[in-house]
This record gives C-alpha cells, sequence and structure tokens, in this order.
C-alpha cells in the first residue's frame, strides 16, 4: 500500500458503476473497522499474487506456445461463453500487444502463434474475440 503509481485498469461490467478514490490511510482505517472487507481484499491480493506466480513460472520454464495455450486457458475461464456448437468465445478487453507482453513475447511473434493454431483448427480469432474449438 505505497504511494507508487500502476499502470493498470479495470472494467466495469455493468453501467452503474461508481469509482471511489481514497488515500492509502483511509483505505487501512477503513480495513481495521471493517473485518469483511479486510478478508476480500487479502483474498483478493492472494488471488492476484498465485496469478503472478503462475505468470513467472510459464515465463521461466515453458515454451512461447504453450505459454500462449495456458494463457488462453485463463481467458477462457474469466471471459469465456460456451457456445451451441460446443467452442467457446472469448470476448476480452486485450490487445495483440497486451497479450504479447503477458506471455513474455513480440507481437509478431503472437501473431505467427495465433495463425499456427488457427491453421490448426485450435482456435479462431479477430480483434476482441477468440474461439477455441471444441
Amino acid at each position: 500500500m505505497g504511494q507508487i503509481k500502476h499502470n493498470d485498469f479495470a472494467q466495469s461490467l455493468t453501467k452503474d458503476t461508481s469509482i471511489c478514490s481514497m488515500s492509502v490511510d483511509e483505505l487501512q482505517s477503513l480495513m481495521l473497522e471493517n473485518r469483511r472487507l479486510s478478508l476480500k481484499i487479502y483474498k483478493f491480493i492472494g488471488i492476484r499474487l498465485r496469478r503472478l506466480e503462475r505468470r513467472l513460472e510459464l515465463l521461466l520454464f515453458k515454451d512461447s506456445r504453450t505459454r500462449l495455450i495456458e494463457y488462453l486457458v485463463e481467458l477462457e475461464k474469466e471471459y469465456g461463453q460456451v457456445l451451441a456448437n460446443g467452442d467457446t468465445l472469448i470476448k476480452h478487453p486485450y490487445t495483440q500487444k497486451d497479450i504479447a507482453s503477458l506471455i513474455g513475447i513480440s507481437r509478431p511473434s503472437l501473431n505467427i502463434l495465433m495463425n499456427n493454431l488457427k491453421e490448426e483448427n485450435y482456435l479462431d480469432f479477430n480483434r476482441k474475440e477468440i474461439i477455441l474449438k471444441k
């Protein structure tokens, strides 16, 4: 809970969302007063830490194709919808540059991998959607 600025983004699932800005001291005070809020924040931090550990593990020990496939599985869990034909539609907020950065490769390398997986009939994709074939 330092004063470092991050380049993160958030996406609202509904239009009736409010954003509340507060200082670190205010948040700490709220957490001391509200045990339930504290537990939710700690749970969120724990989940995020596990994701970061898994991502680091992927970067260190797996090849780029495996990293991409495992990242697609993560996207499927977070954004996937099963279609009538059994395929899974993933509507996600990421650009190819974002995905490439997250899995530790260049955008042109990502494009080559995505096209290879498309040729193998593993997936189909456009800018904001990926369809994983059954």
